[in-house]
């Protein structure tokens, strides 16, 4: 075999992850249960992925901004209510909503059913603050939303006072 032929051989175990249907770290924030399907590990930090249940009537964080990544909504099932800035975006199932960085935004299920959509963050970025908000509820602290904004900074992430 030549050493070009060695090179473009396909490796015997490749790193692919596999993440099933019971699988993933799952993070629980008040009545929105996450999903972590990827959290960058597996990707280089170049991306994360998780999938979100939305509880009925739940407000999601104060309208933000980031800084250094892109966030996507894939909504799976129900109606998500997307604004950014001062517009209001009734999401679907099948409906995508990409968020770049810089874009004034937030989400919530304002409907009688739950909703699940599926989020990317690219880069990685971003899971870890969903880890902090969690870790502000194991510690018997209230979710406020300066509680979400202190952990934003931490990433980022400011919030977008002009539209508040």
């Amino acid at each position: 075999m030549t050493e070009e032929a060695e090179t473009n051989a396909p490796k015997a175990d490749p790193a692919v992850s596999v993440v099933g249907p019971g699988d993933g770290e799952t993070i629980v924030l008040g009545t929105t249960h996450m999903r972590v399907l990827e959290d960058g590990s597996h990707t280089g930090h170049r991306l994360a992925i998780a999938e979100s249940v939305l509880a009925p009537h739940t407000q999601g964080p104060p309208q933000h901004r980031h800084a250094q990544h892109d966030e996507a909504f894939y909504i799976l099932s129900g109606t998500v209510r997307f604004t950014v800035g001062d517009e209001d975006h009734d999401a679907t199932t099948g409906t995508l909503v990409m968020v770049p960085p810089g874009t004034p935004h937030t989400f919530a299920n304002l409907t009688d059913q739950p909703a699940v959509m599926l989020s990317t963050f690219t880069p990685d970025l971003y899971v870890q603050y969903f880890r902090d908000l969690q870790e502000v509820l194991a510690g018997g602290r209230p979710l406020t939303p300066q509680a979400n904004i202190d952990a934003m900074s931490r990433y980022a992430t400011e919030p977008a006072t002009d539209f508040a």
